[in-house]
């Protein structure tokens, strides 16, 4: 039922924020607007006020605002209050007013995130300098080693660990190349980043040049009787460089009655203490330690938020545009494109740790609606606006038999993209997975 409530939410608020930009702009311009309807299909629920007709329709997969005259098939009078009674121009600022608002809606919902405030990882905004290599890894048979800098992906600058993540998301099961540093030497290797989960996310298996920290040490626990306090930094464990704190957390869960051996960063000395893991009441294998990844805290004024927001999503939208141009190339896979059963997962996830940490999620989808209503592919509000800015350009307006040609061709693309995405929400879902007998 969350899920549900969550999808129903995040996809009405979306939808209703981009009919409403259609809406406002056809009304400020004097266009008769008939229909206000969230849905496609049958009308559910519906009222009538003045000329608008508002309205609840059973397919919940998007919306429409029918504006008087507004297809060449349409009965005119010829009357102003018409949409084709009205300059390109002001045919424009109706058309682009519905992703704009989509836009707009990413950035306020980014701003509202940021301004909570977060504890983020500390190397996030640092170099890709690699502090560990996953054994059995695509870096590792690449030939990465710790200490290694990667600064290009692909050719593409990676200043920091948080744009390679994107940078490297996109490119799974396929060779990429990398500009390296090693010891101040510029080198090229090429890795083959890996899939993994389900949405086929390309990891290479490195992992940053941080250590765990100790927050606490619980009093007469093993650890304060092996000497560990508060503020120790974690290199090793049983001679393993410990890079996150779950790491940790699983290295001493497997360790019970075993003696641990501790490699420890105090005051940028490094020692080594020898903890027995025991189990406590709650049946837990703990050394008494509590340990914590290396953050920072972040917590930025609303104006502040606001800034960050419009840069986070200039660079989003560069790489959703460099995602779609990859499709066409061949450089990305479809297979981590997501659809309408996707979207209702994640926001049933995210709603379960809360309704504000469906915010990220509905700014993500709503950068990616806005963007992808403004490709110009007929259907699609891009695609109404090549077809008007063709017509300026060649002085006269288009048969309806052309238009519909090139609209039959931007349905059944679109309907190429629907049956795609949806056939990959459908695989990460393990049962339906196992019903198909080819992917098995």
């Amino acid at each position: 039922m969350t899920t549900l409530l969550a999808f129903a939410f995040v996809l009405g608020v979306l939808v209703f924020v981009h009919e409403l930009g259609h809406f406002l702009m056809a009304r400020w311009h004097g266009v008769r607007v008939l229909t206000f309807s969230l849905g496609f299909g049958p009308k559910l629920l519906k009222v009538k006020r003045g000329d608008t007709e508002y309205a609840i329709s059973a397919i919940p997969l998007g919306g429409y605002v029918k504006m008087a005259g507004e297809n060449p098939e349409d009965t005119r009078t010829g009357s102003n209050d018409e949409f084709l009674s009205k300059s390109k121009w002001q045919r424009f600022q109706i058309l682009i007013m519905g992703p704009v608002m989509n836009l707009a809606l990413a950035v306020i919902l980014m701003a509202v995130v940021l301004m909570q405030g977060a504890q983020i990882p500390s190397y996030e905004d640092q170099p890709v300098r690699i502090g560990k290599i996953e054994a059995g890894s695509a870096a590792e048979q690449a030939g990465l080693r710790p200490g290694d800098i990667i600064t290009a992906v692909a050719g593409e600058p990676v200043p920091t660990w948080d744009r390679y993540y994107l940078t490297i998301g996109t490119r799974a099961d396929r060779d990429v190349p990398l500009d390296v540093l090693r010891d101040g030497t510029p080198m090229q290797v090429t890795a083959r980043p890996v899939a993994e989960g389900r949405f086929q996310i390309g990891e290479l298996g490195v992992l940053p040049d941080v250590h765990p920290r100790v927050s606490a040490v619980v009093a007469g626990s093993p650890a304060e009787q092996a000497g560990l306090k508060a503020g120790d930094t974690i290199v090793a464990l049983n001679g393993e460089r410990m890079v996150f704190s779950a790491e940790v957390s699983q290295a001493i869960t497997g360790s019970l009655g075993k003696p641990v051996t501790m490699t420890i960063r105090r005051d940028g000395v490094e020692q080594t203490f020898t903890v027995t893991p025991v189990q406590d009441e709650q049946q837990r294998v703990r050394t008494g330690i509590d340990v914590m990844n290396d953050t920072t805290t972040f917590t930025p004024t609303a104006l502040e938020a606001v800034g960050l927001s419009v840069e986070r999503n200039i660079e989003f939208s560069g790489l959703i545009l460099k995602t779609l141009w990859g499709l066409i190339v061949g450089e990305t896979s479809p297979k981590q494109l997501m659809g309408p059963v996707g979207i209702a997962q994640l926001s049933g996830e995210s709603a379960q740790a809360g309704w504000i940490s469906l915010f990220p999620l509905m700014a993500s989808i709503s950068l990616n609606l806005g963007l992808l209503n403004l490709m110009p592919v007929p259907v699609l509000d891009g695609g109404h606006i090549l077809i008007m800015g063709l017509e300026t350009v060649a002085r006269r307006d288009f048969s309806v038999q052309a238009k519909e040609k090139m609209f039959l061709v931007g349905f059944v693309l679109l309907m190429a993209l629907m049956v795609t995405v949806i056939y990959n929400d459908l695989t990460r879902i393990s049962w339906i997975e196992r019903l198909m007998p080819w992917r098995n």
